[in-house]
């Protein structure tokens, strides 16, 4: 299934990072926060949404609203919670 978010907004998908301690204790998904670091699948057709499809994005904490297309989970985002693009 294809999906286009409407207006400002974009359709992510958290980066998945491995999380340990300073001591080297790996964390479990339980005892993470939400990542901020998501990758741009789709965007909407709107001149306020600066990200293309692609792009790894800081999102804000706790923002979007999360949704499952074709079995994978992702977010919609509001161009406002998309605060830059991670380079290099």
């Amino acid at each position: 299934m294809k999906f286009k978010p409407l207006g400002a907004r974009a359709m992510v998908k958290e980066v998945e990072r491995e999380q340990t301690t300073e001591s080297g204790i790996v964390l479990p998904d339980t005892a993470k926060e939400k990542p901020q670091n998501a990758e741009v699948v789709a965007v909407g057709a709107h001149e306020d949404v600066k990200v293309r499809v692609g792009d790894v994005v800081v999102l804000r904490k706790y923002s979007g609203t999360e949704v499952k297309v074709d079995g994978e989970e992702h977010r919609i985002v509001d161009a406002e919670d998309i605060l830059g693009i991670v380079e290099g």
